[in-house]
């Protein structure tokens, strides 16, 4: 399998520079800008928080706050036809579920090098990705 150029590459965003970064690495692996697809994965809500209980605040809304951030960061023209998606739920497990329905070749990403007790309670979303994958998974470390 030739290593590049890749049609369609992932690159999860958290908003840190190290993901960013990831997003610069995609663009050099991408055949074209059009197929490095950007994905940030909030959070769901819970029904008893204040903002859902008083309606303040929704899922849709909040995609589209979160796909201007994205847009907003991404706003030089190198990546103006880089397609941005933002998702709701485990980010590992909507990571590899987006790259699989876009048909990706690889995925990119960082590694927060997060170790010990920090690790086993926050949990790696690169190792979970890499784990669920049906592609190859590019793990940046720092």
């Amino acid at each position: 399998m030739p290593w590049f150029p890749k049609q369609t590459v992932v690159a999860p965003v958290d908003f840190s520079e190290l993901s960013w970064e990831a997003v610069d690495t995609a663009m050099e692996l991408a055949a074209q800008p059009s197929g490095v697809h950007v994905i940030h994965v909030l959070p769901v809500l819970e029904p008893a928080e204040p903002g859902v209980i008083w309606h303040t605040i929704d899922d849709e809304t909040r995609s589209r706050h979160a796909a201007q951030a994205v847009r907003e960061r991404l706003a030089d023209p190198k990546y103006k036809d880089v397609q941005i998606q933002i998702a709701f739920g485990d980010p590992g497990a909507e990571i590899a579920d987006y790259a699989h329905k876009a048909g990706a070749d690889l995925i990119v990403l960082p590694s927060h090098g997060r170790t010990g007790i920090s690790r086993f309670l926050i949990g790696s979303v690169a190792e979970r990705v890499v784990r669920l994958a049906h592609c190859p998974v590019l793990v940046l470390r720092k």
